[in-house]
This record gives C-alpha cells, sequence and structure tokens, in this order.
C-alpha cells in the first residue's frame, strides 16, 4: 500500500468479548514466517464473531453476533482499528457472517434465517439502515439444528455477479442477484438432507465451489455455471481418514490461491484436512489431517503460503507452512487470542 496507508501486511482476528474475547486483535504478519505478533485489541462492539475486509484493504467490517444483530465499519490504516460511524443495526438476530459486494455489506444471520443488505459510502463507511433483506425458508431433518432456517455465510461469487448464502437449517444454498439493494432470490439449490452445510469456497478458476458440511463431516463439490447461476452438487468427500472418535463438527474451508488445495476444519476432531484438487477443479482427494494447534477450530484462512486457523476453546491463533508440493500444513507457532472465532490476513 502506497505512503499513508497500511504499509504492512495484517491480520485481523475476531473473538467472542461474552467469553472473554478482547473483541478485535490486529496483528503484524512476518512474511517470511508466517508468525503473527498481536499489536492491539478493540474491544468497543459486542461479540465481533466474524470480520472481512472492503475493497483496498483500508476498512474492516464485523458482525456483532448478539439477538441485536449489527454490523460496524472500521478504518484500519494504522496499527489500531479505528471506528467509523456507530454500529448499524441489522435487524436480525445472530449475524454470523459477512462480505462485501457491490457497494453493501451483507450478512449471514443465524438466529434470524436471513441475509441483510447494508448500504455503503463510497469512502467505506456504512450509510445508514438495511437497505433490504432476504429471509429463507425451509427445514431439514435433523431437529435439534435444523428446526427452521440458520443462514451461516453470504458472499459474492467470483464474478460478481451473484451472491450464495449457505443455510445449515435447510440444507440448500441459495443463488440471488442484488437488485435496488435487496437480495433476491434467484435460485436454491438442495443437497443431501440432513448433512448442514455451512460455509462454501469457490475455486480461484470460477467453476466449481465447495461447500463444507458440518452435520456430516463431509465437503460437497458442486459445478458452478456463472453465465446462468446454477450450482450443481456432484460428489461428498469425507474431512476425515476414518470414523469420528467423538464429535467431528466441520467448520471453515480455504482454497489455495492456485487451486490446487482444498482446506478446512474441524472441531472436536480439532484437525484441519488437506485435499488435493484433481482435473479443472471437480475432484477432492484427502491427502491427510493434521492438529489444529489448538481446540475447537472455527475458522481458517490462507495467505502467502501459510494457513492460519483460529481456535476458540483453546484461545488462540495458529499459523502453518504449507508443502507446495502435497499441501500439507505444519505447525510454526501460536499466538494467544481468548474467544477466537476468525482470522482475517489483508
Amino acid at each position: 500500500m502506497a505512503d499513508g496507508g497500511r504499509q504492512a501486511q495484517r491480520a485481523f482476528i475476531g473473538s467472542f468479548t461474552a467469553a472473554g474475547g478482547p473483541g478485535i486483535v490486529t496483528a503484524a504478519v512476518d512474511p517470511a514466517t508466517g508468525a503473527l505478533t498481536v499489536l492491539s485489541s478493540l474491544d468497543g462492539l459486542p461479540d465481533p464473531s466474524y470480520l472481512a475486509l472492503g475493497p483496498g484493504g483500508e476498512t474492516l467490517y464485523a458482525v456483532s453476533e448478539t439477538a441485536e444483530g449489527a454490523v460496524a465499519a472500521y478504518r484500519v490504516t494504522g496499527d489500531k482499528p479505528e471506528p467509523v460511524g456507530r454500529p448499524v443495526p441489522v435487524d436480525a438476530i445472530g449475524p454470523t457472517h459477512l462480505s462485501y459486494h457491490a457497494g453493501h455489506v451483507l450478512t449471514a444471520n443465524y438466529g434470524s434465517g436471513s441475509v441483510t443488505a447494508v448500504p455503503v459510502r463510497p469512502d467505506g463507511s456504512l450509510a445508514g439502515a438495511p437497505s433490504g433483506a432476504l429471509r429463507h425458508v425451509g427445514s431439514g431433518p435433523y431437529p435439534p439444528r435444523q428446526q427452521g432456517p440458520h443462514a451461516h455465510q453470504v458472499q459474492p461469487d467470483p464474478s460478481g455477479r451473484w451472491t450464495v448464502s449457505v443455510d445449515l437449517g435447510t440444507d440448500s444454498v441459495r443463488v440471488c442477484t442484488l437488485t435496488d439493494g435487496a437480495p433476491v432470490l434467484h435460485r436454491e439449490t438442495a443437497l443431501r438432507p440432513g448433512s448442514g452445510p455451512r460455509h462454501l469456497a469457490f475455486h480461484p478458476a470460477g467453476g466449481y465451489a465447495y461447500v463444507v458440511n458440518e452435520l456430516a463431516p463431509t465437503v460437497t463439490v458442486c459445478r458452478w455455471e456463472v453465465a446462468d447461476g446454477t450450482l450443481k452438487p456432484l460428489t461428498e468427500t469425507t474431512v476425515l481418514a476414518g470414523s469420528p472418535a467423538g464429535d467431528a463438527y466441520p467448520s471453515g474451508i480455504a482454497v489455495s490461491s492456485d487451486g490446487r488445495f482444498v482446506w478446512t476444519a474441524t472441531r472436536g476432531e480439532d484437525v484441519l484436512s488437506t485435499f488435493a484438487v484433481e482435473g479443472e477443479g471437480e475432484g477432492l482427494r484427502l491427502v491427510g489431517t493434521v492438529p489444529c494447534g489448538g481446540h475447537w477450530p472455527r475458522a481458517i484462512a490462507e495467505s502467502g503460503g501459510f494457513l492460519y486457523a483460529a481456535n476458540e476453546r483453546s484461545g488462540d491463533v495458529s499459523w502453518f507452512a504449507v508443502d507446495p508440493d502435497t499441501g500439507l500444513p505444519y505447525h510454526g507457532g501460536s499466538v494467544e487470542v481468548p474467544a477466537a472465532s476468525c482470522v482475517v490476513i489483508g
């Protein structure tokens, strides 16, 4: 970034303040080792569990995963985020994920089973109240978690033409447009009943997407047709080499920037799984699993040949060097962040 902006790469870490987390943590990233060094923390927003950078990387957006539900904006041109205006209510319960798309911040609201759009000004600040929302409808066969919709993620596709929202409660992915500031349903794709889809990541070439399923420890490979906004499930692959020893709840998923590898995190088993991508993206082959460096990995991120895991219950973020031939991560170290929930590298 040019003079006056952020000079070095940073990691931004979200956490659950209700569980003792420090709020939003900023850390320096060592480009040679991937190591993180905490620079600051900011605790003004309750439960900033998920973060996303806006265009240019100068504005950071955070959800407040509470019953009131809100989103907030921060300038991140220095070593400590600076709030820009007040948090904006999203008129929904428990926003658990967000992304920037076409001049709006979109939130996936787990408690309400909906997606909300909040307009953004040209300077990156939030313009005010939500401009639209899409309420999901449906349920799944596992009553403890699927009595109704639970939107868990929303993000644009690589073309920027569509957005996709992943719903754990309805076992489906919705493809939407953003029309007049409101998310509008284009098509809903059903996944295997009871699988509990949580997050989706696109292959960088744009033709395939990978959905990590929380209720069945698997990844579903889907064909993505950008021309007509069609997501077609192809295969489902386990994230573990054998049967789970106990609880196994996949959480995060990441795809390498060159499209050769996919990684998932699984809570309970506390492992990171590595998949080799075969063909043009239509195949996943499990290479192996390694310990996540802590307990209860909630989210993962890849940047610069390193993989990062936010381990919620052990209260740390671990970094790993990635073998360029196999994709397997090798633990390099950890930094303490109580109740860590996500990590974004920018």
